[in-house]
Order: C-alpha cells, then sequence, then structure tokens
C-alpha cells in the first residue's frame, strides 16, 4: 500500500495492527532500512528466500514512495494506492514495483480509494487526474486503468507510448531535461557563484562521496560524457563494471547531494570503471540505432517516419527539397535540444507524416532543428564528469 505521507503510514500500519491483521510493517524515509522490509515482503524478487521465514515475512508493507523506485516487489500482485498524487508519474513509479521482471501473477490489481461522494463532488479529484493523465499521456500498464469506467482503449494507447521507458522513452527525454534544468535552476539560485564556478570547471573532472550499498543501488560510479554522434549520456556501473540501470533519470537521481556534502577519497578503481562506463556508452550508441540513436529517440522516430513519408510521396510536389534538405541534416547531425522537446510532444500528441514533414522544415528553415558543423563528423567522445559512490571509511 502507498501514501503520500509519513503519518498516514504510521496510521495506516498501527489501526491495522490494532485490527489483529499480522505481518504488517510500514516504510518511509525516516526508516534506517528500507531493504530489510523490502527483502521480508518481497523475499523471492529480492534473494532473500533462504533467510526469510514463513513468520516473518510480512503480509501487508505500507510505504511512502520512498519505496516507488528502486526497489524489487514483486512477489506482490496487489497494490493500494491510499491516496493519489498529483503527479501521475508516481502512480506509475508504483505499479512499476511490481510490474516487472520476475512478476508470475497473471493479473496485477491496482486499487486506489478516492474521497467520499460529497468531498469528490467539491475537489473533482477523479476529473482531474483523469485529465492529467490523458495530457502527460502516462499510465501504468496495457491492461490496467485507475477507474473502473475509463475507456480501456485510451489505457491502452496511452500506455503504449509509455511502456519503453528503460529504453529512453522519448517522454523520458523529456522528463529528464525538465528535472535536470530544475536541479541547476534551485541550485544556482541558492547560490548564484556556483554557475560561474561549474561552468569554469574543466572536462573529465571527478569527485566521490560517501555511499550505503543497497541491492539496487551497488558500489560504482557515475559518468556523464558526450558521445561521438554529440548525444548526452549517464550511465551508473558497479565494480564489475556493469550499467546498473538504463534509465537515464534514475542514475541523474542517484547522483544527487546537497551542495555542502563532504567529498571521500577516490576508491582505486574510479577511473577504471569510468572508462568502462564510456565503452558501454560507445557499445549502446552503435547498438541502438547508430548515429540517429535509440529507436525510441525523437531523432531516430523522425528519421524513420519521414523516409518512409519520401517514399510513398515520391513525385509529387509533397517532397520538397527543404524537406531532403531536412532529412538529411537529421541524418548527419545531432538534434537541438529544443528540437528534440518539440518533436516529442508532437509524436506523442499524434502528428501525421505530412504535419511532421512541415515541422522539420519549418524547423530547419529557423535554424532550430539541427546543431550543423563539419566538425561533427571528427567529434571525439567527452568525459565531462564522474561521481564515485563508496563506502566512507
Amino acid at each position: 500500500m502507498f501514501t503520500q505521507f509519513a503519518d498516514t503510514v504510521r496510521y495506516l500500519t498501527e489501526n491495522l495492527q490494532s485490527s489483529h491483521i499480522t505481518n504488517v510493517a510500514g516504510v518511509t524515509g525516516q526508516s534506517k532500512d528500507p531493504t530489510v522490509m523490502t527483502g521480508r515482503f518481497s523475499p523471492v524478487s529480492n534473494g532473500k528466500r533462504q533467510q526469510i521465514s514463513s513468520s516473518d515475512e510480512l503480509r501487508v508493507l505500507i510505504a511512502t514512495d520512498v519505496l516507488s523506485e528502486g526497489h524489487n516487489l514483486q512477489d506482490c500482485a496487489i497494490i493500494v494506492n491510499w491516496d493519489l498524487p498529483w503527479a501521475i508519474i508516481r502512480l506509475i513509479q508504483r505499479a512499476g514495483r511490481v510490474d516487472r521482471v520476475g512478476q508470475n501473477a497473471d493479473q496485477i490489481l491496482c486499487y486506489s480509494f478516492l474521497p467520499a461522494e460529497g468531498v469528490e463532488r467539491i475537489i473533482n479529484l477523479r476529473g482531474r487526474l483523469r485529465k492529467r493523465l490523458q495530457e502527460n499521456a502516462e499510465v501504468v500498464g496495457t491492461d490496467e486503468a485507475f477507474f473502473e469506467d475509463d475507456d480501456a482503449q485510451v489505457i491502452l494507447d496511452l500506455y503504449n507510448e509509455k511502456s519503453r521507458v528503460l529504453d529512453g522513452e522519448e517522454d523520458t527525454e523529456v522528463d529528464l531535461t525538465s528535472e535536470a534544468f530544475q536541479i541547476w535552476k534551485k541550485a544556482t539560485d541558492g547560490n548564484p557563484g556556483l554557475k560561474k564556478t561549474i561552468e569554469e570547471m574543466e572536462n573529465v573532472v571527478y569527485s566521490t562521496r560517501a555511499h550505503t550499498p543497497q541491492p539496487v543501488q551497488p558500489e560504482g560510479v557515475l559518468l556523464y560524457m558526450k558521445t561521438t554522434e554529440g548525444n548526452d549520456s549517464l550511465i551508473y556501473v558497479d565494480r564489475d563494471g556493469n550499467s546498473v540501470t538504463q534509465s537515464q533519470l534514475a542514475v541523474l537521481r542517484v547522483a544527487a547531494c546537497e551542495e555542502s556534502t563532504p567529498a571521500i577519497p577516490k576508491d582505486k578503481q574510479h577511473h577504471e570503471l569510468v572508462k568502462k562506463g564510456a565503452e558501454l556508452i560507445a557499445e549502446e550508441e552503435k547498438n541502438a540505432g547508430g548515429q540517429l540513436g535509440r529507436p525510441s529517440g525523437a531523432r531516430f522516430r523522425s528519421y524513420e517516419r519521414l523516409k518512409g513519408y519520401v517514399q510513398d510521396m515520391k513525385g509529387t510536389l509533397f517532397v520538397s527539397e527543404e524537406l531532403l534538405k531536412a532529412i538529411d541534416e537529421i541524418y548527419r547531425y545531432p538534434l537541438r535540444q529544443s528540437a528534440i522537446d518539440t518533436l516529442n510532444r508532437q509524436l506523442r500528441s499524434g502528428i501525421n507524416n505530412q504535419q511532421l514533414a512541415e515541422l522539420v522544415v519549418s524547423l530547419r528553415i529557423d535554424d532550430r532543428l539541427c546543431i550543423v558543423t563539419e566538425e561533427m563528423e571528427k567529434r571525439e567522445p567527452e568525459i565531462i564528469c564522474s561521481l564515485g559512490l563508496f563506502e566512507g571509511s
């Protein structure tokens, strides 16, 4: 069961226990080690089956969104949302802890509490959340519905736009940009001098902070680099040089710390793991569509759709010289970030091929489509910075 507030977790835990429901526990951001509870609640998916006896296994786990990311809960097949957060992504993340690789249930049930009828008429939470859901094109799964009377096809269509989030889905690119900007703005607003300090830093800067390893967040190194194709990439590698997660957003969030967080001495494996991370990024870019990037990205999708459109419209006035130049530039050069955001929004909203062609031509005419420079063909990969995550001495 998920809820937004720690006080609610305590309230529900105490009341269920007083009602003689056994093996109930609560987890909040103040809990010393949430992974202990998730191991007791979902022992198989966390590799704890042999250590957790049936009497110690939890039947009900109540938590804030501290467990909505980075935890395995797929022994469970029932999710209860005690409240409905305004950020729809939270509902997706909650369900994603259960609906993931290793889930053996044929059906996952997701229950959501709504306000009493009188209160609902006043605040219209149901209607506002449904509108929010549709506007953001985000949903928890192919056959799940937040509300019993939701149109199944709408839910299915929304899900199909979000189902590849771990493969670099276009919405994730937008979310990553937005979140990175918010981090930057918050940090520099609080300390204006920080902006100048960061901008004057040389590439390949590195640091290390103390980190308590967890099964889903092991010791390792976070690396930020620009690839030979000019793409920004983040990667999180563990001590064995393996990628920990495919989610760029998850890597960004693992890096979070306060400005006052003290650095600790560099681990002897640091640079070795940076090298491995750079190799993995290069290999991934090569295998995920070459210079066009990931198949789910704005550049790859736009190019493939426009290439097909030109073939279908060959010999007509719709295939203009300007369109052919725009397609060629998309193939040869990276998109500007503003173009990525614009194309992602339009692709998600269902833009047709003719409209897409008109859009890219317009962006190119305004010099807002690609970063065009012959030097791009000679670009070397650039390691911008790295952060070690290791246990302090």
